[in-house]
C-alpha cells in the first residue's frame, strides 16, 4: 500500500471539502495530499506547486488533466470528485486508490500469470476503453499508472493526456517514459489511441516477464529496441499473447483498437465497438477474484468450411468470422487488424453466431459462452446434457404448477419477459442475476419515474415527460436497451416495485438514504433545498425574507428555513397550490428542492427564480435492485459520461431554462457501489 508520510510545515492542511492529513507524493508539477471529506471519503489531492501558481502555462497545463479526467468514465479508472482551478491554490481531488503500483508489486513479488496476469489484462483494456471512448490518450501508459487494489487494476494519472481533435490524431514532440513509449512518439509523428495501445503492450509484457521488454543501459538503445526489437511474449497463453503481440506492432495501422482488445479478451464479438455492458462485464471480470477465470486454445485445425484459423466446432452449428489466411498475419494467434477495423466484423477467432466459441472435446478444452455464463469443460458436456435436459423438464412441470396454482403470469426477474413461454435455445435458462445482462440478453427494460412533478415527470395520459423520463431513456439506451418501458412509481412503492420486480430501475427524484433497502447509482444530479421567488420581488437574500410569508407545505425545507430567518408559514397542501398562492400573491416565496421548484416554476407565465442559498444537498440517485452491482458501476458510468459530454447541461438548460436558476452542472461525486 502507499507509503503516506507525514505533513510538513508549510503544507495546507485544507483543500475545499476536504481535510488533509499526509503526503502521498511529490512529481513535476506538485504535490499529492491525502484527503478526507466530512463524509469519511478519501481523496489524492494533487496540489499545483507553489512556483507554477503565476505560471499561466502551467495553470493551462493542470486545466487540461482536469478536462481529460473528467471526460473519462469510472470504468477501472480514479473518479474526479472535486477541483478548484481559479484560486490561490489550484488543485484537483479524485478517488483515493488502496493499491501498490504494478511496478512495485513485479519487482517484488515477481512476474504475474494465470488468472492474476489475465485480470491485469482485462481491467487496463477495460480503463483504456473507457479513456479512448471520452476522446482522450493517456500518453503515459506504464507500470507505473498502474495500481492494484482490491476491486481489480485502476489506471491513474492524466497529467499528460490529451484531448484529440477532430482528426483523431495529436501532433506532439516525444513525451512519456522512454520504455513505453511507441515508436509514433519516438519519430515526433502524430499519436493517438493506438499509441495507448502500444504502451499498453509493453506494460502487460512487463507484468508478464518481470523487466520492460525495451530496456536498456541508455536512452539511445531503449529507443531503438522500441524501433526494432520483436518482444517474446511465448510466455503467455492464447488469446492474450495474440493480443499483445498485435498491440506492439511497429506500424500504428496494424494494432488493435483498445475496444478490440477488450472484446477478444472476454470472448466477444467484435461486430461493433465496446458497449456500457462490455465495459461493465470488463470491471466485473478485473474486479472479481473468486471465480476462476479461464482460457480458450484456439486452434490452426481447418474448419469443416476449409476457413484454417478457426476452433473446431460440433454438431455443424453456424459459426460468424472465421478469419481467412489473409487476416491471420500474426501466424495463428489472434488477429491485429488496425484501429479503423473496429466495425469490421471480424470476431477475433471464430466466434459462434450465438455468442459462444467452441473447441473440441478433450483435455482442457472448454466452451466460452457469452457474457454472465460460465465456460464448461467439454469432458462433462455429453453427460451435463442429458442432466440439464432432466432439471429443465422439471423446471417446467413446476412452472405450470404454480402457473394453474397461484395464476403466476411471468416467472422471472425483474421485467416481464413477454407474452407466452420461452422456447427454442432458451428454453429452462434462468434469467440473468444483473440486470445489465438481462437487457442484453432481452433488449427490454421497465423504469418507474414520478408522474406529478411538472419538468421533472408529468404523465400526461399514456404517455410521460421531463427531465428524469429523458435522462431514464438515455440511460436505457446506453445499456442497450431497444423497448422501453416508463411506468408511474411514488415515493411509497418505489423500493418495493424495485424489490417485486415491476420495475427495473427508479429514476424518481430518489434521494439516497442507507436506510433503503436498494441499490443506488449515481447521484444523477445534486438538488438544494432552496427558496423560489417571484423574479423582481426583491427578495435577493435569505435575510430579505425575514417577517415575509412563506409557502408551508409538507417538506422539511419549510423547517430549514425557519431555522435560519423568522418567517410567516402559510399552510398549502402541495405544490401546485403553493404556486397558486405564490402567484396570486398569497406568499412571497415557496421552500423546496431547486429542481422541483424550478419544474413547478417552468410552466408559469411569470417569470420566477431560485434563490441559490442551497439550504441543504439531496442526491437524486438511479434506485437499482439490491445487490446488482454489474449494473449499479454501469449506470453510475453512463451518468458520469453525460455530465461530460454536456448532455446534461443541455436537458437541464430543455426542462428548466425558463427559471432563473444555476443548476449544478459538474460531475457529482458517485456514491460507491456495494
Amino acid at each position: 500500500m502507499p507509503q503516506i508520510s507525514p505533513l510538513v510545515a508549510g503544507d495546507p492542511t485544507q483543500l475545499g471539502s476536504f481535510r488533509l492529513t499526509g503526503r502521498i507524493g511529490e512529481g513535476g508539477q506538485g504535490i499529492v495530499y491525502l484527503g478526507v471529506s466530512d463524509q469519511g471519503e478519501r481523496a489524492a489531492i494533487k496540489l499545483l506547486h507553489v512556483k507554477f501558481t503565476g505560471d499561466t502555462i502551467a495553470r493551462s497545463r493542470f486545466a487540461r488533466e482536469l478536462k481529460a479526467a473528467q471526460r473519462v468514465a469510472s470504468f477501472c479508472t480514479a473518479r474526479v470528485i472535486e477541483a478548484d482551478l481559479d484560486g490561490n491554490t489550484p488543485y484537483i481531488a479524485s478517488e483515493y486508490i488502496d493499491g501498490r503500483p504494478l511496478r512495485e508489486i513485479v519487482e517484488t513479488d515477481g512476474p504475474l500469470s494465470g488468472t492474476v496476469l489475465d485480470r491485469l489484462a482485462i481491467g487496463t483494456a477495460t480503463a483504456l476503453t473507457a479513456i479512448h471512448h471520452a476522446a482522450i490518450v493517456h500518453r503515459d501508459f506504464k507500470p507505473d499508472n498502474v495500481l492494484i487494489a482490491a476491486d481489480g487494476p485502476r489506471v491513474v494519472d492524466f497529467g499528460i493526456a490529451r484531448i484529440i481533435d477532430s482528426t483523431g490524431t495529436i501532433t506532439s514532440r516525444a513525451i512519456g517514459t522512454p520504455a513505453y513509449m511507441a515508436p509514433e512518439q519516438i519519430a515526433g509523428d502524430d499519436v493517438g489511441p493506438y499509441t495507448d495501445v502500444f504502451s499498453w503492450g509493453a506494460t502487460i509484457a512487463y507484468a508478464a516477464t518481470g523487466r520492460a521488454v525495451f530496456d536498456g543501459n541508455s536512452i539511445a538503445v531503449v529507443l531503438n529496441r522500441i524501433l526494432n526489437h520483436e518482444v517474446d511474449v511465448s510466455m503467455m497463453p492464447e488469446p492474450l499473447r495474440g493480443v499483445v503481440r498485435s498491440a506492439l506492432a511497429k506500424s500504428a495501422a496494424d494494432r488493435p483498437s483498445a475496444d478490440q482488445i477488450l472484446l477478444r479478451l472476454l470472448g466477444q464479438p467484435e461486430t461493433a465497438g465496446a458497449s456500457t455492458a462490455v465495459l461493465s462485464q470488463g470491471v466485473q471480470v478485473a474486479s472479481d477474484d473468486t471465480t476462476p477465470f479461464s482460457r480458450v486454445t484456439v486452434t490452426d485445425k481447418p474448419t469443416s468450411g476449409g476457413a484454417p484459423g478457426g476452433p473446431t466446432r460440433e454438431s455443424g452449428e453456424a459459426h460468424a468470422g472465421v478469419p481467412d489466411a489473409a487476416s491471420r498475419h500474426t501466424g495463428g494467434d489472434v488477429p491485429g487488424p488496425g484501429p479503423q477495423n473496429a466495425t469490421s466484423g471480424h470476431t477475433g477467432g471464430g466466434v459462434a453466431a450465438h455468442g459462444a466459441l467452441s473447441v473440441p472435446d478433450g483435455p482442457g478444452s472448454l466452451t466460452v459462452p457469452p457474457a454472465g455464463q460460465a465456460p464448461v469443460p467439454a469432458g462433462r458436456r455429453r453427460t451435463g446434457r442429458w442432466i440439464a435436459l432432466a432439471v429443465v423438464i422439471l423446471l417446467i412441470a413446476a412452472a405450470a404448477v404454480l402457473t394453474v396454482l397461484n395464476g403466476w403470469h411471468r416467472l422471472a426477474f425483474g421485467a416481464d419477459p413477454g407474452p407466452g413461454p420461452s422456447t427454442g435455445a432458451d428454453a429452462g435458462k434462468l434469467p440473468p442475476a444483473s440486470l445489465v445482462d438481462r437487457v442484453a440478453q432481452t433488449g427490454r427494460i421497465t423504469i418507474g419515474v414520478k408522474g406529478d412533478l411538472p419538468g421533472i415527470g408529468l404523465q400526461n395520459g399514456e404517455s410521460f415527460d421531463g427531465f428524469d423520463v429523458e435522462l431514464a431513456r438515455r440511460i436505457a439506451a446506453a445499456l442497450q436497451a431497444k423497448d422501453v418501458s416508463v411506468v408511474r412509481v411514488s415515493r411509497g412503492d418505489r423500493a418495493e416495485a424495485l424489490a417485486s420486480g415491476k420495475v427495473d430501475l427508479v429514476v424518481a427524484t430518489y434521494s439516497i438514504d442507507p436506510g433503503e433497502k436498494v441499490q443506488f447509482a449515481g447521484p444523477y444530479y445534486v438538488a438544494h433545498r432552496d427558496i423560489l421567488v417571484r423574479q423582481g420581488s426583491g427578495i435577493d437574500t435569505l435575510a430579505d425574507l425575514r417577517g415575509k410569508r412563506i409557502c408551508a407545505p409538507n417538506s422539511p425545507s419549510v423547517g430549514d428555513v425557519q431555522d435560519r430567518v423568522a418567517v410567516e408559514p402559510v399552510p398549502a397542501p402541495d405544490y401546485g397550490e403553493c404556486m397558486n398562492l405564490l402567484r396570486g400573491g398569497g406568499v412571497d416565496a415557496v421552500p423546496g428542492e431547486d429542481l422541483i421548484l424550478a419544474g413547478f416554476a417552468g410552466r408559469e407565465s411569470i417569470r420566477y427564480k431560485v434563490l441559490g442559498v442551497k439550504l441543504s444537498n439531496e442526491r437524486y440517485a438511479v434506485g437499482i435492485r439490491q445487490g446488482d452491482l454489474k449494473t449499479c458501476k454501469a449506470v453510475s458510468g453512463v451518468i458520469a459520461d453525460l455530465y461530460r459530454d454536456k448532455t446534461m447541461k443541455r436537458l437541464l438548460t430543455r426542462y428548466f431554462g425558463k427559471v432563473d436558476f444555476a443548476p449544478e452542472q459538474k460531475v457529482p461525486a458517485m456514491e460507491p457501489c456495494r
